[in-house]
């Protein structure tokens, strides 16, 4: 069987590092639009806008049960760097806003403009066997075990997620966010199926 090369660990830093700020920045700019996103990302906006909590804070906590289900599912490796990232991405979300001031965006280009940021980052993260927790944890799981695209399976439960979000969010901007999402999404799945890459 053929030897695929590995990415170094300093590959990886830069991976998460840049991976968590792409998804961090989509967060303020959905946030700045009253929109939101699937994924755990998207539990975590619904629960930011239910009680007002920090979305750092929030994001953090809600996937603290997650990595169990990811050591014991995928490997130490894959839990650590996922740890790693969603404390990037709790940090960043909270900080980007004193380092960036958005004054206003439209809320369509919000939508899309977020929904390519998160999809490329997650995309990084994927790529050096990282993710952003909870539900990118069981669709990376199900592709690897299954063979079942993990763009497709996170469509599923992002739908539903937002779905939900119907009781919290004024309809439009539930509709605006399902397009954030549908982009997010399309950026998964056209660019990361099984077997294309080699240095992972």
């Amino acid at each position: 069987m053929e030897n695929r090369p590995q990415h170094t660990r300093l590959e990886d830093v830069q991976a998460l590092l840049s991976g968590a700020l792409l998804v961090a920045f989509a967060v303020v700019l959905f946030r700045q639009a009253g929109l939101l996103t699937g994924g755990t990302p998207g539990l975590t906006f619904l629960g930011y806008y239910a009680t007002g909590l920090p979305f750092g804070v929030l994001y953090f906590l809600i996937n603290l049960p997650f990595y169990l289900f990811g050591y014991l599912a995928i490997g130490k490796a894959f839990t650590v760097k996922t740890f790693v990232a969603v404390l990037l991405l709790s940090v960043f979300s909270e900080y980007l806003p004193r380092w960036i001031h958005i004054e206003s965006i439209h809320p369509i280009f919000a939508a899309i403009l977020g929904g390519l940021l998160a999809g490329a980052g997650l995309l990084m993260l994927i790529r050096h066997q990282s993710s952003l927790g909870g539900v990118g944890v069981l669709a990376l799981y199900l592709q690897k075990k299954r063979g079942w695209r993990a763009g497709s399976m996170q469509m599923i439960a992002d739908a539903v997620i937002v779905c939900a979000a119907f009781f919290l969010v004024e309809p439009e901007r539930v509709v605006l966010s399902v397009l954030g999402v549908v982009v997010l999404n399309l950026v998964l799945a056209v660019n990361h199926r099984p077997g294309r890459y080699f240095s992972q």
